[in-house]
């Protein structure tokens, strides 16, 4: 079966962006060790301020300016189906932001001993590795003879998911392999969880509409950040009460809470 360009598109450039973001997180490893916090922080300063006045040198000044004022109630999508699947969306951002944000390095550093610099070096490859594997999602499918991009595809692989962090939580209650079964899990955590984000992505800007597509996807990243807003937030705040095990329980409840709403589409 062929698969559509767009999606070979939509997932390079995600996957991509996504892998700069693991090469970002080797840079400020780098620069934490070499610089400390407060000198560090200032060297990216410099650095963002140097990319602004390159920006308003170089960026023509009407891009991403829309010629109509819309109202605040045309932000909200008008498409049932592009609803829940930005509803599933923030519960899969949430999934993953719930454990792995805050809970997950404090536990590798607080309980497993890890060094700073080592848990830095693991969550970089970590989204270098989720970031590559979201740019081969189409031949992922291909090579699963996945027939058709549906809600119900993408909810066999957000169970999946789910699945995955019960099996993670299971070995943290129980103690037993904890470091084998912890960086394992995430392992195949970020593997399922990539081949999710892309087959969302793609999702998104096939149901937008022509005229609108500025305001679907803005309002279906909006959601995302809510999403990882939450999982921020509750990532710190059920690990300092509970521990890691309750987040990924919670995790698992997130990602077959968008099971639902992306099998409604």
């Amino acid at each position: 079966k062929q698969i559509s360009p767009l999606f070979k598109w939509v997932a390079l450039l995600t996957g991509s962006k996504n892998a700069l973001k693991g090469i970002g997180f080797f840079i400020g490893g780098i620069l934490l060790s070499t610089f400390g916090f407060q000198h560090a922080m200032l060297i990216m300063a410099c650095v963002l301020f140097i990319i602004v006045l390159i920006s308003l040198k170089f960026l023509k000044h009407e891009l991403g300016k829309s010629k109509t004022k819309p109202k605040f109630t045309d932000i909200f999508s008008k498409n049932s189906s592009l609803n829940y699947l930005s509803a599933a969306r923030l519960c899969l951002f949430a999934a993953r932001d719930v454990w792995f944000v805050i809970a997950l390095p404090v536990f590798l550093m607080s309980t497993l001993q890890w060094q700073h610099k080592n848990v830095g070096a693991f969550l970089a490859c970590w989204i270098i590795g989720y970031g590559v594997i979201q740019a081969q999602t189409p031949k992922v499918l291909l090579f699963l003879k996945s027939k058709q991009i549906s809600g119900r595809l993408l909810s066999y692989w957000a169970i999946l998911l789910a699945l995955i962090t019960l099996g993670v939580a299971y070995g943290v209650y129980t103690e037993l392999y904890i470091e084998l079964i912890i960086v394992s899990g995430l392992l195949l955590f970020g593997a399922v969880f990539a081949v999710n984000s892309s087959l969302h992505s793609y999702l998104i800007v096939a149901m937008a509409k022509e005229d609108g597509v500025s305001t679907d996807v803005g309002f279906y990243y909006m959601a995302n950040a809510i999403g990882r807003l939450l999982g921020t937030v509750l990532s710190g705040w059920i690990f300092q009460l509970y521990g890691l095990g309750l987040c990924l329980v919670i995790s698992s409840c997130l990602a077959l809470g968008s099971a639902y709403f992306i099998r409604k589409i």
